[in-house]
C-alpha cells in the first residue's frame, strides 16, 4: 500500500485514522469501517481504519479489555482486505510488536509508553510505520527523542500524533503550538480530537469527556495545519465498551469532514 501517513503538501487533503476504541466484535467493525471508507472516498480523504484489539490501559479491573487478541487482529486484517485500507492498532510491548505486525499497517505506542525504548524499537523494527502518541506528561520538544529512537533502529516512517496534556488531575488541554514544533522533528503530526478532551481520574473509575467538542478540536487542528487526524468513532457512543465518553457517533462524523475538508481547502491558499 501507498504510503498514507505522510507530510502533507499544501495540495493535498488532510488523512484520517478513524474507527472504534476497541474491536467488539466483527460487524460493529465492518460498518464502521464501511461508513468512513463511504465518507472519506467521497471527499478524497486518505483513510487508516483504527481498532486496538485490547486496551491494556484501564482505570478498574473489571472494564472491558477485547474479545481476544488473535479474534481481533483478524478482524482488522478483514477490514484491510475487506475495504482496501490501512489499518492502526496500538501495541503495549515488545513482544506484541512482531505479531500485530503480521495483521496491521501502523503500529500505534499508546501515550503513556512513548518513553518505553524497548517498546519503540521493537515496533520500529517490524518495518511498519510507526505512530507515536505524545505522552500527557510531555513537552512536544521532548518529544524529538521518541522520534530518534525510531529512527535510529532503522526504521524513517515515524509519526507524532498530539493528544492532549494533563491540566490539574482531571483534565486534559491542546496547546497547538506543539503542532508546528513536533512537525520540525520531520515527521507527520496528527491530532486525536477525541482522546484530547477525555476528563481522566474520575470517582467511578470510568473516564469522562467533552464530546460536544471534538470538532472545536478537529477545526484548529486543522486550521494551524495537522497532516492528519485521529477520530474514535461508534455507532451508539454511549454503549461503547470502552471510551466512550469521549467517542464522536458515527453518524455525525461524514458532516464533520465536509467542514473540515473546507477548512483544509482554504487555508492550502495561504
Amino acid at each position: 500500500m501507498d504510503r498514507i501517513i505522510h507530510k502533507i503538501t499544501p495540495d493535498e487533503n488532510f488523512f484520517l485514522l478513524a474507527g472504534p476504541c476497541v474491536i467488539e466484535n466483527e460487524s460493529m467493525a465492518m460498518e464502521i469501517a464501511e461508513k468512513i471508507v463511504t465518507a472519506t472516498d467521497k471527499l478524497s480523504i486518505p483513510y487508516i481504519f483504527k481498532g486496538s484489539y485490547r486496551k491494556a490501559n484501564r482505570s478498574r479491573i473489571d472494564s472491558f479489555t477485547g474479545i481476544g487478541d488473535l479474534e481481533a487482529l483478524h478482524i482488522l486484517a478483514k477490514v484491510r482486505e475487506t475495504f482496501g485500507c490501512p489499518v492502526v492498532t496500538d501495541i503495549h510491548s515488545p513482544e506484541e510488536a512482531a505479531v500485530a505486525a503480521e495483521f496491521v499497517d501502523v503500529l500505534q505506542i499508546p501515550a503513556f509508553l512513548c518513553r518505553q525504548t524497548d517498546l519503540l524499537i521493537a515496533a520500529a523494527r517490524t518495518g511498519k510505520t510507526v505512530n507515536i502518541k505524545k505522552g500527557q506528561f510531555l513537552s512536544p520538544e521532548a518529544m524529538k527523542f521518541a522520534v530518534q529512537k525510531v529512527r535510529d533502529a532503522g526504521n524513517m516512517n515515524v509519526a507524532v500524533t498530539e493528544r492532549g496534556a494533563s491540566f490539574g488531575y482531571y483534565d486534559l488541554i491542546v496547546d497547538y503550538r506543539g503542532i508546528p514544533t513536533m512537525q520540525k522533528f520531520d515527521c507527520p503530526v496528527i491530532l486525536d480530537a477525541t482522546h484530547s478532551l477525555q476528563q481522566p481520574n474520575q470517582d467511578a473509575g470510568v473516564t469522562g469527556g467533552r464530546p460536544d467538542l471534538i470538532e472545536t478540536i478537529a477545526r484548529a487542528g486543522i486550521a494551524v495545519g495537522a497532516d492528519g487526524l485521529f477520530i474514535e468513532t461508534h455507532q451508539c457512543p454511549a454503549k461503547a465498551k470502552s471510551d466512550g465518553a469521549n467517542m464522536l457517533p458515527l453518524d455525525q462524523l461524514p458532516a464533520l469532514l465536509e467542514k473540515l475538508t473546507a477548512i483544509r481547502r482554504t487555508i492550502a491558499h495561504f
